[in-house]
């Protein structure tokens, strides 16, 4: 539509037009639909009542224009123009069928075709299942090529950043072409991976498709206004015969510029060792093309790409195995990695002494075993404890955004899961208004779900504060671990440990265990005093169990 109004704003002959037609886009959709007709004169019964005025200037404009807006339609589809697109958590409109669609899940681009070219089909792109999913993997396909497929039934199984996903259909069709099979690994967000067609006979002549490459990104308003260079300056003096072509390395930009080089001659670059910015492109306005990373590499500069030769000496004394990265791994990593540049840490450690929590876990185990109930973990008692610490200081169960501090009403705490995957954060909601079995099974549940890499979005979205707990599995005596943004704390909590503590008397020893936790807290929310009075508050509850029951 953009294109439409565009061309009508600057057209001598629609001047008279331009308020007929904003007022009745109808018009528009029918010139730019495949069915366009060479006249527009046969559409008058679309044309409302109240602008007779305008009627015969327009009508007779239109339809000298009209093949030409039948040309634009066909060159606007064969690039496949998405006319309905469907982003997760976003409502769009088709101006085709007038219906308003809304999509969690698929991103979709229907594409219309001339005659010449494939029929109407509609490419369903790798969707945005996490919001810090960039490329997913399809674990395995449920429908097979030629198959029905209707709202609501599951296309495939994607593997997430955070876990496996299934991926629902959104329209009624035929699975005409799977792009990308069982197995495709690292698909970024919005590249096809199947086809589906409306009609079952179009199947088969999508037996062979393949998927336009995507195309470049539109300049920028700063490129786009800056005037062309001169002639004089684009022709550059013609190469002798025998004389190969070579891009000579030209001086560095300022970090300010930025350096244009196609996907292809940056992949290349990279897997050459050679610096991008010595290189100087021949492509269209400096665009440094894969040519010219090939004609740099066959002028003699080897030292670039060619290793060390202590390099060299290292690698062949090491032995080694290169592990492939999953996707959990990759988002974990840039993360943490953020949250350690930007969240100005600091730590708070105090020593609790957990006899009368052993004592009371041993009654309530008895209790458990007695009516058939699974045993309650001392990580589910902290969880609790954690979880009325934060409801007695709100303070700590906040975030940090530029503009105000948001402090959440509810007390959601995600639990640290390690699996041979990655790290998984499972999150019990509403943790202070559980009893302690409920609590306790959840997390065995959610647990059992990290470890088989089949969580929801909804089983680890939304949680307000995290425990990392590495003292029960692991004997860790403490340590200090890094916030999950946008959370501003995390609770750190070691293993018990006897100590030989000062009895009543003056020469009078006794035992007791203590487990040491350590608070990290994001200080652009919670000031140390703040931290203080939360861990003065969790030691309470630690020390006294019977108080959670109040």
């Amino acid at each position: 539509m953009t294109y439409a109004f565009h061309l009508l704003s600057h057209s001598r002959k629609l001047r008279n037009a331009s308020n007929l037609l904003h007022h009745e886009p109808a018009l528009l959709v029918r010139c730019f639909s495949g069915d366009a007709q060479p006249s527009i004169n046969r559409n008058r019964d679309m044309w409302k009542t109240g602008f007779h005025d305008h009627e015969s200037s327009a009508r007779n404009s239109v339809s000298e224009l009209a093949p030409n807006f039948t040309k634009l339609s066909f060159g606007i589809q064969k690039r496949n123009i998405s006319m309905a697109t469907m982003k997760k958590g976003s409502i769009s409109g088709s101006l085709f069928n007038g219906e308003i669609s809304r999509s969690s899940q698929v991103l979709s681009r229907r594409c219309y075709a001339s005659a010449s070219e494939l029929p109407p089909h509609q490419e369903i792109g790798m969707p945005s299942l996490s919001p810090t999913m960039t490329e997913g993997n399809i674990a395995r396909w449920l429908k097979k090529e030629g198959d029905k497929v209707s709202p609501g039934e599951v296309l495939c199984e994607v593997e997430t950043d955070k876990a496996t996903v299934e991926m629902e259909c959104m329209e009624e069709g035929y699975l005409a072409k799977i792009i990308c099979g069982d197995g495709a690994k690292e698909i970024k967000v919005g590249e096809v991976i199947a086809i589906t067609v409306e009609d079952e006979g179009d199947i088969s002549k999508f037996k062979d498709y393949q998927p336009s490459a995507s195309e470049p990104s539109a300049p920028t308003a700063k490129e786009t206004s800056a005037p062309p260079p001169p002639k004089k300056e684009a022709v550059g003096e013609p190469a002798r015969e025998g004389e190969p072509k070579v891009s000579k390395p030209s001086a560095p930009p300022s970090s300010g510029d930025r350096i244009f080089a196609s996907p292809l001659a940056r992949k290349l670059a990279e897997e050459k060792n050679v610096p991008i910015s010595s290189i100087k492109g021949t492509g269209p306005e400096g665009l440094i093309v894969k040519g010219d990373i090939d004609d740099y590499l066959a002028s003699g500069v080897k030292e670039v790409s060619a290793p060390s030769k202590a390099k060299v000496a290292t690698d062949a004394a090491l032995d080694y195995t290169d592990i492939p990265v999953s996707q959990i791994r990759k988002v974990t990593a840039s993360r943490l990695l953020l949250s350690k540049q930007t969240i100005p840490h600091y730590y708070l450690t105090v020593d609790t002494c957990v006899d009368k929590l052993m004592s009371l876990r041993a009654k309530l185990n008895s209790l458990q075993e007695a009516s058939g109930g699974a045993r309650i973990s001392l990580n589910d008692l902290v969880i609790k404890a954690v979880a009325l610490a934060l409801r007695k200081v709100p303070e700590c169960n906040s975030s940090w955004t530029n503009d105000y501090i948001r402090q959440y009403h509810n007390v959601n705490i995600n639990v640290a899961v390690q699996t041979d995957n990655g790290l998984f954060v499972p999150v019990i909601r509403d943790a202070d208004k559980k009893g302690l079995s409920t609590i306790g099974d959840e997390v065995k549940q959610l647990a059992k779900k990290a470890k088989e890499n089949s969580l929801k979005p909804q089983d680890y979205e939304g949680g307000t504060f995290t425990v990392s707990n590495l003292g029960g599995p692991f004997g860790v005596k403490q340590f200090c671990a890094i916030i999950n943004p946008p959370q501003s704390g995390i609770l750190a909590v070691g293993s018990a440990e006897r100590r030989v503590i000062p009895g009543s008397g003056a020469e009078e020893f006794k035992f007791a265990s203590f487990m040491a936790v350590t608070l990290s807290c994001d200080h652009r929310v919670i000031d140390g005093a703040i931290g203080a009075e939360w861990l003065k508050a969790f030691k309470g509850y630690i020390e006294n169990p019977e108080s959670m029951l109040l």
